[in-house]
């Protein structure tokens, strides 16, 4: 006759059941043990176990053994587990890689907001973070140049409860617009920039099917300089919309734009 043994172990040194999640392709997680996190590109059988592959923002890829509360998801402790064949329905993701969030409301919007150089800036961050910057009521618009940026600043009136984060063009040492940007001192402003001479090369070339962005002889309108390499039409309002209808997430975008844009977000939406 076998012989009952009651688990002693106190409640609460047990621990907690975690859900499982099927490691579906684009899923968004981050490796508990080494905080890197990625978008799921694919689950394998090994020897030594199962293992999922994860790409980061860079193209980064790392595999990971796929073990038990091995993963967070959202912050929350997950296991991943090999999809079925069937493919249950994966967490649906915004164009950012966030997990969607079905039938939320646009939240009130907030007394702060994020400044852009231009049109096609402000088309670009509506394409990939809308639906993020939506649910937290911040509201971008667009600026143009930063030439008069401290008379802007001045005249929004930043504060703790309304803080100004700016996204620069060709923000690099030594330029025009580094030395506009460190005239910005206030704490509730945040400048920062991208090193490209216009967001057009913030879009992966791979993305738009060319080999590179051109470089255009300084002097030269640098929009039309670049249809004119790449042989288009010297219509920079068409060629930009060809380039934004490839953008379709944040991976078709260089991460020197996508670190920036997070950073503002982060600091506008932060607390008191």
């Amino acid at each position: 006759m076998r012989s009952y043994h009651p688990d002693l172990t106190p409640p609460w040194k047990k621990s907690a059941p975690v859900p499982e999640v099927p490691a579906e392709t684009d899923l968004v997680v981050e490796e508990a043990a080494t905080g890197f996190c990625g978008a799921v590109i694919r689950c394998e059988k090994t020897a030594q176990g199962p293992t999922v592959t994860l790409e980061d923002r860079f193209g980064k890829h790392r595999v990971f053994p796929m073990e038990p509360r091995g993963f967070l998801l959202e912050g929350r402790v997950v296991t991943l587990v090999r999809p079925s064949a069937a493919g249950p329905s994966r967490p649906a993701l915004t164009a950012s890689g966030s997990v969607a969030v079905p039938g939320a409301r646009a939240r009130v919007a907030r007394a702060g907001r994020i400044y852009v150089e231009g049109r096609h800036d402000a088309e670009l961050v509506e394409r990939v973070w809308g639906d993020d910057l939506r649910i937290e009521g911040v509201v971008v618009e667009y600026l143009e140049g930063v030439d008069d940026l401290p008379a802007i600043v001045r005249e929004f009136s930043p504060g703790p409860d309304a803080r100004l984060g700016v996204l620069v063009d060709h923000l690099v040492p030594g330029s025009k617009e580094s030395r506009i940007a460190a005239a910005v001192t206030d704490a509730n402003v945040l400048v920062v920039g991208h090193p490209y001479i216009d967001v057009w090369e913030a879009v992966k070339p791979s993305s738009v099917g060319i080999g590179a962005w051109p470089v255009v002889p300084r002097g030269q309108d640098w929009k039309t300089g670049v249809c004119r390499s790449l042989g288009w039409p010297e219509n920079t309002g068409a060629a930009w919309q060809r380039i934004l209808s490839t953008v379709r997430s944040y991976k078709d975008l260089e991460p020197a734009l996508l670190g920036r844009v997070e950073e503002l977000i982060d600091f506008v939406t932060a607390p008191e």
